[in-house]
């Protein structure tokens, strides 16, 4: 089972996660991370590095947050891969932990 970037990541997108995995398979929008569920190899290194607790396996997904299963395989297919730790996002902090952010998801 592959891993799934989930909600909390959107308008925070800390990159720990990104520098531990071992087959770069994150790829990066403007406010949110996505693992392409084809390249992810289940290695849960990147799980416990997420600050904002955002990273689940697929089949632990919490309830409620199981779109993000296609919209990490959706997005993977079009936005770029990143391989090395960023910044977050500047306001990170205040967004972090707020709930049902997809509204605020920028393609």
């Amino acid at each position: 089972m592959p891993f799934v970037v989930t909600d909390n990541c959107i308008k925070c997108k800390y990159t720990d996660c990104v520098e531990v995995c071992p087959v770069d398979c994150f790829y990066e929008g403007p406010n949110f991370l996505v693992i392409h569920p084809d390249e992810c190899i289940d290695c849960a290194l990147c799980e416990p590095e997420c600050p904002a607790e955002a990273i689940y396996s697929e089949d632990e997904i919490p309830a409620g947050q199981e779109q993000f299963i296609e919209l990490n395989a959706e997005l993977a297919e079009i936005w770029p891969n990143i391989a090395e730790r960023k910044e977050p996002l500047p306001d990170a902090e205040e967004w972090d932990g707020v709930e049902n952010k997809i509204g605020q998801l920028e393609r």
